[in-house]
């Protein structure tokens, strides 16, 4: 005997209490999972009441037992669903009832982000006639004294400093715009979402690498910006370099400038990077990262 089918609902906004109720979800799972069941967008999305934003909920009763967040694609990109299903409410199939709800709600092409792409999340794919579409890979580096970072080089022809405040940030948004036209997330972001990172209670700007040419010390080439999740772990959060500054070697640079900040702060730093980045990679790579786990979005054929 089967359960019955979960009652599905959309919904444009989120009442405080769901929001909870979700919150907590999302905990129980990660405890369950090991990994996160929604990535930094969707989880911050919790409390929009954008008409952009659509939340997806799977309820048997008066429980909230599975939850999904569609996120619309930029430029032409497919949207984006992710979801978690409650830890106690499991191999009943609300997860698949919730994708296949929430996937058709998205609209043709869409695709859904499998965190960890763990053995539930491969096997509700198949069962939805999905295949990976995209592989974010994870990557890891110890940097504690067993395992020492090369030495930042010296660079006559860079000007290298941290965050100076908010007139760095026309700057530093007009570089990651185009450094990552290409990207789904991180590209077309606007003044609002650097004020958000610069205002939230992570943010240090003394984490916050800036690369200026030194004849043009007006003109941003490129910026790492770190973060740090806890005195266990830090990020490589992002690392752009104006398309007409490639070729430079500020890639490196940078990656090299943030992790020996972070080496004084956490023993091990973890970085996303797109499977297909041929490039990226290699410098990862070469700096010692190793691949610790993949996201995956699964998409039609």
């Amino acid at each position: 005997m089967t359960d019955a089918a979960p009652a599905i609902e959309l919904h444009a906004s989120l009442a405080a209490d769901e929001q909870r109720a979700i919150r907590a979800m999302l905990v129980a799972a990660q405890q369950a999972d090991g990994v996160e069941a929604l990535g930094e967008a969707p989880v911050a999305a919790l409390g929009a009441a954008s008409p952009a934003v659509t939340h997806v909920l799977a309820r048997r009763g008066n429980a909230t037992v599975g939850y999904a967040s569609i996120l619309p694609g930029r430029d032409g990109e497919p949207a984006m669903v992710e979801l978690v299903v409650a830890p106690d409410a499991r191999r009943r199939g609300i997860g698949t009832a919730l994708a296949r709800q929430a996937l058709a709600a998205a609209g043709d092409e869409s695709r859904v982000w499998a965190h960890g792409d763990l053995p539930a999340a491969q096997a509700m794919a198949e069962r939805l006639g999905l295949v990976p579409r995209r592989e974010l890979l994870q990557l890891r580096r110890d940097v504690g004294p067993a395992n020492p970072l090369p030495a930042l080089p010296t660079r006559d022809d860079i000007v290298l400093r941290t965050y100076a405040g908010h007139g760095d940030d026309a700057e530093i948004l007009r570089v990651n715009n185009a450094a990552f036209d290409w990207h789904p997330e991180q590209g077309g972001w606007t003044a609002a979402q650097i004020g958000e990172r610069t205002g939230a209670d992570w943010f240090d700007p003394a984490g916050l690498f800036l690369a200026f040419d030194a004849g043009r010390p007006e003109t941003l080439l490129g910026f790492h910006w770190t973060k740090v999740h806890g005195p266990a772990l830090g990020e490589v959060y992002i690392v752009g370099v104006d398309p007409a500054a490639q070729g430079r070697g500020l890639g490196r640079l940078l990656t090299l400038a943030g992790l020996q900040h972070l080496a004084h702060r956490v023993p091990t730093v973890n970085l996303y990077v797109e499977g297909d980045n041929t490039a990226a990679l290699h410098t990862y790579e070469n700096l010692g990262f190793t691949r610790y786990r993949a996201d995956v979005a699964y998409g039609p054929r």
